[in-house]
């Protein structure tokens, strides 16, 4: 594909984020879980394997790149307990489909806060020096949408000063990437597949139902707070997740109860999974759209979870479709989830991992060249 001006992030065809982690780095962990490999000797291994995954992204034709979350296990926790006044231990809460692991929710010990000294810092240094100009890294960290579960009556008196805590805390984060050279940030979210499977659950009952359309108006407010006042050619997206472990799944329903509220989201850009029924329609896409032609949206049509790949036709189909509520300059196709929310990884390999995003390269070029 041949972009002529100024790179638009994100674009047309994109990774979500998590990659499957490598035979070597699996093995560095296991290794460092039973206290035969130091922090310092696994960082080794991870840095080591970060350039390699980076420079096979690169080769591939991606744009924007990720380091794969090969220096954290888990998608969110790793990144949750290094922020000041969360605890290292998590509590865990709802089941994924089939079982097998649990969501977690965050302690807290103390009022959240920003810090400086997070080790993510240092792993976005590593992997922007990996990338020439053309190529931007993408930073993945979790909504802070999910702490709403989080013990906050714990710490604080009054749920809005729990907010603005949040909000300060991911905004300063936010513009120490940028000052470290981010250009591209995203915020994985499955706060809103859980809002969408409650406000479903409780149509029949008014007051559970206006509970969580309440929520809803919280994470708005919360997530334009901390987006607001950053800088121009900062790119913010954010990641409807829901929920990726071991190719399964915990949340289902339509964008349609939602719709209304991700509109309202000032990002940049919004990656909608959309690999399966369980998704709904494209019909929403209207009111998430909003008619801005600034923001796009990247369909999430070709599944993580499984290595068949989809037929080029149907998806190019699934695309025009689409095309008739958002316009198609306006949208771009990934993969429905990254490929590892965890260590773990779904149930493919990592050769039908690539094979899938040059799958869906390929698909992009097809219908955008």
């Amino acid at each position: 594909m041949t972009e002529t001006t100024t790179v638009k992030f994100p674009t047309h065809y994109d990774v979500v984020g998590s990659l499957l982690r490598t035979p070597a780095l699996k093995e560095a962990l296991a290794q460092f879980s039973r206290g035969e490999l130091t922090a310092t000797a696994l960082k080794v291994v991870q840095r080591a394997e970060t350039q390699k995954v980076v420079a096979k992204e690169v080769a591939l034709g991606l744009r924007s790149v990720t380091d794969g979350e090969f220096n954290r296990n888990w998608w969110h926790l790793d990144f949750w307990k290094h922020l000041t006044g969360i605890s290292e231990h998590f509590k865990e809460s709802i089941s994924f489909a089939g079982g097998g692991n649990k969501l977690h929710t965050a302690q807290l010990v103390d009022r959240v806060a920003f810090n400086p000294d997070h080790p993510f810092f240092d792993d976005y240094q590593y992997t922007q020096s990996l990338v020439s100009a053309g190529v931007r890294v993408k930073q993945t960290i979790p909504s802070p949408t999910l702490l709403f579960g989080a013990n906050w009556h714990d710490v604080y008196d009054d749920w809005d000063n729990y907010l603005s805590d949040l909000a300060q805390a991911y905004h300063e984060t936010i513009l120490h990437f940028y000052a470290l050279g981010n250009r591209y940030l995203q915020l994985d979210d499955t706060n809103w597949a859980y809002l969408i499977s409650e406000l479903n659950a409780t149509e029949d009952n008014p007051e559970a139902h206006a509970n969580f359309e309440s929520q809803a108006k919280d994470a708005v407010a919360l997530v334009n707070a901390i987006l607001k006042d950053l800088p121009d050619d900062l790119t913010t997206t954010t990641h409807i997740c829901r929920g990726n472990f071991k190719s399964t799944y915990v949340f289902s329903g339509s964008y349609d109860v939602v719709a209304e509220y991700l509109g309202q989201l000032n990002y940049d850009g919004l990656f909608l999974e959309y690999d399966s029924q369980r998704a709904g329609g494209f019909g929403p896409l209207d009111a998430i759209w909003q008619n801005n032609a600034h923001k796009r949206l990247i369909l999430g049509l070709v599944t993580s979870k499984t290595p068949e790949l989809e037929l080029a036709s149907s998806l190019e189909s699934r695309l025009n479709e689409a095309a008739q509520h958002v316009p198609l300059e306006n949208l771009g196709l990934s993969t429905q989830c990254g490929f590892a929310s965890s260590t773990v990884g779904n149930l493919l390999t990592q050769e039908e991992e690539w094979q899938k995003l040059r799958h869906v390269i390929a698909v992009a070029d097809q219908v955008w060249s």
